[in-house]
């Protein structure tokens, strides 16, 4: 017996009898197709299972009566399940189904969201106005569909302060709440404190910060600066 070919027993013609299939899934129609895909003379097991140009099962065949039918019919004999005990071939046209299920793949990869991650650093002790600039930023990201790394920088001595950097994290959180859920808590790596937020696929209110951004840049003939900035 050649290298390759299964040993036929009951219990392999059996599951067919009785109508359930094996455990290896068949991968045709709808689903995807195992690659890479052998087809005709390539297929040199001895017996395999046979669906019909009209996806009605023939079942286990001898590899060359499937080879015939499908020659007679003018099309290919294709391995769409070679884990399957015997493989499962389709009775097809291969050029036809290599262009169907290009035409999947490429859908498939349309619908596919590319979700990149960008980082939005704070330090512990930031300032209210730098903070809400840091926030408009994530807002931004957000609604263009980025995830957040939203990492809090310790330096020095600053490291034994974890506390504030937690808080911190917790309060960008909850001002992002409408656009963005929590992926990741915060969690510290070294010197610093991080955590991501993904963006919601429908927003659940307006973003917090970016509506009062032209009360901000509104020019002022005197404005006297925040006790908050003279600190710095």
């Amino acid at each position: 017996m050649p290298t390759g070919d299964p040993v036929f027993t009951e219990g392999t013609y059996g599951w067919f009898r009785s109508g359930v299939a094996p455990a290896a899934p068949f991968f045709f129609g709808d689903e995807l197709i195992a690659r890479p895909l052998r087809i005709n003379d390539q297929i040199r097991i001895r017996a395999v299972r046979v669906i019909d140009e009209n996806g009605q099962q023939l079942g286990i065949l001898p590899t060359e009566d499937a080879l015939a039918r499908a020659r007679l019919a003018g099309l290919d004999l294709i391995e769409v399940s070679p884990t399957a005990q015997p493989p499962v071939c389709k009775i097809a046209d291969f050029g036809r189904l290599k262009y169907e299920q290009s035409k999947k793949d490429k859908d498939t990869r349309k619908k596919q969201r590319h979700v990149e991650l960008k980082e939005v650093k704070l330090r512990p002790k930031i300032e209210t106005h730098d903070y809400e600039t840091k926030a408009r930023m994530a807002e931004r990201l957000l609604l263009d569909g980025s995830k957040i790394k939203v990492t809090i920088m310790f330096r020095g001595r600053e490291i034994t302060y974890t506390s504030f950097g937690r808080r911190l994290l917790d309060r960008m959180a909850e001002d992002m709440t409408p656009l963005a859920i929590v992926e990741r808590e915060p969690r510290l790596e070294g010197k610093n404190m991080f955590m991501i937020l993904s963006p919601r696929a429908t927003p659940t209110g307006p973003p917090k910060f970016s509506t009062t951004r032209e009360k901000e840049q509104k020019p002022a003939v005197e404005q006297t600066v925040p006790e908050e900035q003279t600190s710095a």
